[in-house]
């Protein structure tokens, strides 16, 4: 058996089956994580859910800020932003059963044997593994409950842009989902900007990748994640990222996690 992380497929279906079949994925023995943003901008985002749900148990996915947007679109909380591809989803005559499939996935995954843990865009330095994976569940909970409307409703916004152990209600809820599937820099001491989308230069004064925060409570234990496609393909002992832009006609990544070895297919 073989695991192997896949970066940001973001719609980009043709270019997924063909890295599966370039490293013989079996699912009937093998197991892929996917890191989030399964859907949007590219051109197949249908044909992504389907598939990745026909795979079954063989595949865990993530959340990313690109399908909780399907989501809140999908409930009339939101508008299509241009260069939003999430129609045929949204008109899709199994459409219910997508969305409902996507309620359900994790906002982080963890395996211990492996000794890895993966979410789409970072966890604040205070957070340890076991807080932010408890931080997790309490939005799945609600995500996957009869509630979800009301958590999706007023899930967007930058603000509160720092944790405390003190938030409650849509305010606790915002910053675990806005630091999990948006961030990419924060201060210190944990406060989050989100306008920055370049790679790690030309940060603004006080920022750092959230990776790079001294005294990170989350260290110990290699970080895997997408959603900074400007940073590309970063494999350290700590932290990798596998967002190589696979929809802005770069690379689709997979890493197969028992041994590190990176696999990867051009993107039209």
């Amino acid at each position: 058996m073989s695991t192997y992380a896949i970066g940001d497929i973001q719609g980009c279906c043709e270019p997924l089956k063909r890295l599966l079949d370039l490293v013989k994925f079996d699912p009937a023995r093998d197991q892929v994580w996917l890191v989030g943003d399964l859907v949007n901008r590219g051109p197949q985002s249908l044909e992504t859910l389907r598939f990745i749900i026909d795979l079954g148990d063989a595949a865990i996915s993530i959340l990313g800020n690109h399908d909780l947007h399907l989501l809140v679109a999908a409930s009339g909380h939101t508008k299509q932003y241009p260069g939003d591809t999430l129609r045929s989803i949204l008109e899709a005559p199994d459409r219910e059963v997508l969305l409902h499939w996507l309620r359900q996935q994790k906002l982080m995954h963890a395996d211990s044997t492996l000794g890895y843990v993966m979410v789409h865009a970072g966890l604040l330095p205070q957070w340890t593994i076991e807080k932010a994976l408890t931080l997790a569940a309490e939005v799945e909970t609600v995500m996957r409950g009869a509630s979800h409307d009301d958590f999706l409703r007023p899930l967007y916004g930058n603000k509160p842009s720092a944790w405390k152990e003190d938030l409650k209600g849509d305010d606790r809820l915002r910053v675990i989902v806005n630091a999990m599937t948006r961030m990419r820099l924060c201060t210190a001491d944990g406060s989050m900007e989100f306008s920055h989308k370049l790679g790690p230069v030309d940060m603004p004064q006080g920022y750092m990748p959230w990776y790079e925060v001294p005294g990170r409570a989350s260290v110990g234990t290699p970080v895997i994640f997408g959603h900074w496609a400007s940073l590309g393909l970063m494999l350290r002992p700590d932290v990798i990222g596998l967002d190589s832009g696979c929809v802005w006609g770069r690379e689709l990544t997979a890493m197969r996690l028992e041994d590190r070895r990176v696999f990867q297919c051009a993107c039209k």
